[in-house]
């Protein structure tokens, strides 16, 4: 059965409890697998980027003290690993895939918290903060090269097609950061815009962990596409209910200021949605959204948090928060109904749907 629309957040929000015992053991796996080889990947930085590369990742804190604040739920790797088992081969066969896209995914984090001017990541200080932008900015672009170099050292026609959907991948992403960056100093975004930017920045990496373990395992294009479908619309539901997070989220589970989304004057899916719609809440936000487009970031950090408490009132009355939240339904069935013209074992298909349930929209 699935969960009304208001348990939505919440539900993604509680963590590994919330999913089915098989997906915890997946991102257990994802994991296990993957952090011995992130870390050997890591240890070939020149220092002190290779320090400030553990403590992105939580091997340590900012003293250098070993840590195990952990580095976020696994998911991309663990969808690796599982794709590796579409053709039936052993999950290890998309073990370099899943530390590639790993790599690639903490690349983006590291200059998304510069660029957004995130103070906080997974409730720690960011490496920005921390360690400066320098050092930020200079292993993120580490940790991009390495991936590509991971998988090209494997030397097989396999792992060329690999870098290849993981450099559109990449491409993509950095397309959807432009355009999220473009769009907070517009008035008005379209939901159409906001799926294309929600569709580069999140889904086409999502997409890309789900399909590249397949690719590794010699999995033909009409294989691999399908599964890239898979995780691009997984990745348009994932983004969803991040963006209501974003504005709604609780800051103890986020790790986030309160009204984060609104306080970067984000153009997510719930802004864009509510100021599509028609009706005294929707003029209302569009007029404040205009005046704070014309405001300077400094202006904009002195708001009261009465004046986001409004804005985020005038959204949910506007319709924005509760049609994201049947969009991230939307997206989740879409997701699954990708899996359906793809020949795997039966396992594995439950797999990839307990998954799609588990970082979306958990059933009961």
């Amino acid at each position: 059965m699935t969960p009304p629309n208001r348990q939505l957040v919440n539900e993604r929000v509680q963590g590994e409890e919330a999913g089915p015992g098989d997906v915890s053991a997946m991102l257990e796996r994802g994991r296990t697998l993957a952090t011995p080889e992130l870390r050997a990947a890591v240890e070939r930085l020149a220092p002190p980027m290779d320090t400030v590369a553990a403590y992105h990742f939580g091997w340590i804190d900012a003293e250098g003290r070993p840590s195990d604040s952990g580095g976020g739920k696994a998911v991309r790797p663990a969808l690796a690993l599982l794709s590796a088992e579409v053709t039936g081969g052993a999950p290890e066969t998309g073990l370099p895939g899943a530390v590639a896209v790993e790599l690639v995914h903490n690349f983006s984090l590291l200059h998304d918290d510069l660029m957004d001017g995130d103070e906080q990541r997974r409730h720690r200080d960011t490496v920005w903060k921390v360690h400066g932008p320098a050092q930020a900015i200079l292993v993120g672009d580490a940790l991009f090269a390495l991936a590509g170099e991971i998988l090209l050292e494997l030397g097989t026609p396999e792992a060329g097609r690999a870098t290849r959907r993981l450099t559109m991948a990449t491409r993509k992403l950095i397309d959807g950061q432009a355009q999220d960056i473009s769009y907070e100093h517009r008035d008005r975004v379209t939901v159409e815009e906001c799926l294309e930017m929600e569709g580069n920045k999140t889904g086409a990496l999502l997409a890309c962990a789900a399909s590249i373990g397949a690719v590794l395992g010699g999995a033909d294009d009409r294989t691999a596409d399908a599964m890239e479908a898979y995780g691009h619309h997984l990745g348009l539901a994932f983004q969803a209910v991040d963006d209501l997070l974003g504005i709604w989220g609780d800051p103890r589970a986020t790790g986030k200021q309160t009204w984060s989304d609104l306080r970067q004057r984000k153009k997510s899916l719930p802004v864009a949605a509510a100021l599509g719609s028609e009706g005294p809440a929707a003029a209302r936000l569009a007029k404040l959204m205009t005046e704070d487009a014309k405001k300077s970031q400094a202006e904009f950090e002195d708001f009261h948090e009465a004046e986001f408490a409004e804005r985020a009132a005038l959204i949910e009355e506007a319709g924005g928060r509760e049609w994201t939240a049947q969009e991230a339904q939307r997206q989740h069935a879409t997701a699954l109904a990708a899996l359906d013209s793809v020949e795997m074992p039966g396992g594995v298909r439950d797999q990839f749907a307990a998954l799609a349930d588990f970082v979306v929209v958990r059933r009961g």
